[in-house]
């Protein structure tokens, strides 16, 4: 029995080199790829985009902006050109959700800090209350780094459009007045190309609750944007 091994020894490491190149093609084939979504409003709940625009199904994009940041400078598209960014709405007065949301930013800001191709932008729903001293203050308590996560003023109307018409993610109210949001607890990630590649849950970090995805899957997918995005 062992003269036979010995034999067709050459043989049996040629089956066993081609069953294991056979079982890594099958696994390979079997698993799915992963895949990131490219958001249009048709795709979103009609209640967080402007009715304008609720049935545009594709080559939605963010569009042009322009705000005041924490420091008093100009925010521009050009200041995210190329980026990967995650954008969300919030008030510094806000006692609900939005001390979960921006203490969940600032563990999100700890683990992308050193990778130069992904910031963070978030716009206050109440820009009659949040001056840029008011932001600066905020900015400084939740640790946000200059240059990498920039929380934005501007003129309510402006931001009110670029909620409701780009990243789809603000409700209204019954307010007589036109420009009144609720912002949402979503963060949207938007790629380097500034299309919407998804919507998470900013109050929850880590659980796991069917039909959305939390803040560590945002990271996940962040990851896989900035190794993936030419």
């Amino acid at each position: 029995m062992l003269n036979f091994f010995k034999k067709y020894r050459f043989f049996f490491l040629a089956m066993a080199i081609l069953s294991a190149i056979i079982l890594y093609l099958f696994n390979t084939a079997l698993t799915p790829k992963k895949f990131l979504k490219i958001y249009s409003p048709a795709d979103v709940s009609p209640e967080l985009v402007d009715t304008t625009i609720q049935y545009v199904s594709r080559n939605h994009k963010i569009a042009d902006f322009s705000f005041t940041n924490q420091n008093g400078k100009t925010i521009t598209q050009n200041d995210y050109k190329g980026k990967i960014y995650v954008a969300d709405f919030f008030f510094t007065t806000c006692p609900t959700i939005c001390p979960i949301m921006t203490d969940n930013l600032t563990w999100l800001q700890e683990q992308i800090k050193n990778d130069p191709k992904v910031m963070i932008l978030s716009h206050s729903v109440t820009p009659d209350i949040d001056s840029v001293p008011v932001l600066k203050a905020y900015a400084e308590k939740k640790g946000a780094i200059d240059g990498k996560w920039n929380m934005v003023t501007g003129k309510k109307e402006d931001i009110y459009y670029i909620a409701r018409k780009s990243y789809l993610a603000v409700k209204t109210t019954s307010s007589k007045d036109l420009y009144d949001m609720v912002h949402t607890e979503n963060f949207i990630l938007v790629d380097g190309k500034g299309r919407i590649r998804g919507f998470y849950n900013g109050t929850n970090l880590d659980k796991e609750v069917k039909g959305e995805k939390n803040v560590k899957q945002l990271l996940e997918d962040i990851k896989w944007l900035s190794a993936n995005e030419k």
